[in-house]
This record gives structure tokens, sequence and C-alpha cells, in this order.
């Protein structure tokens, strides 16, 4: 009998959404939202990140004050500690996606071999 795939993920996707790390970092989310201070500190850092991400793509040379920039940013989200407990529980949820992917890759991996290795 064939699996539908897709009827899988989105069983996948409503487990993660009831996941413990999920609603955390959705309540975490929500505070830094809900919080001005937080939320501008965060938007600025996000968009910081975004015109650095998109340089760089583009082959754009990054200016000495642009780092700076962005290393005073980083420095005021790591203060932050509704922002910086964010960022860690979104480093978690990253995590929890990577050891999911790798689960799901596993077939190719052994059919193929592991041509990271």
């Amino acid at each position: 009998m064939a699996v539908n795939l897709f009827d899988l993920a989105y069983e996948l996707e409503k487990g993660l959404r009831q996941s413990d790390d999920y609603m955390n970092l959705k309540k975490l989310y929500d505070e830094v939202n809900n919080d001005q201070e937080a939320s501008n500190i965060f938007a600025n850092f996000r968009e910081v990140q975004m015109r650095l991400q998109e340089k760089q793509m583009s082959g754009q040379e990054i200016t000495e004050e642009e780092v700076q920039q962005a290393q005073k940013t980083v420095a005021l989200v790591q203060q932050h500690e509704k922002i910086s407990k964010l960022m860690e529980a979104e480093q978690r949820m990253g995590m929890t996606i990577a050891d999911l992917n790798k689960i799901i890759m596993k077939p190719l991996e052994e059919m193929y071999g592991n041509v990271a290795e």
C-alpha cells in the first residue's frame, strides 16, 4: 500500500506546532513583539542581518562601518533578555528541524551513500 507523503508531512507540521519547543518559541516571539523597545531592536537586527546577507550573496563588499554597525546591533540584542531568550529558542527549533531533515533524507543517503563524508 502506497503512503501519502503529504499527509505525513502535514501530521509532522501539526506535531511541530504542538511541540514544547515551538510553543515556547511562539510565546517568546509574542513577548518580543508586544514589547515596543524589544520589537524595535529585534526588527533593526533582522534588517541589518538581511542587508548584509544580500550584499554578501550579490558579491558586494561589506564596509568596515557596516561591520561595526552589525556588531553594535548584535550587542544590543544579546543584552536584551527577551530577545536573547527568543534567539536561543530559535536555535533550538532550528536544530530540531535540522534533525528532522536528517531523518527524512536517510533513505536517499542509504541509497546513494553519504556524499558529505
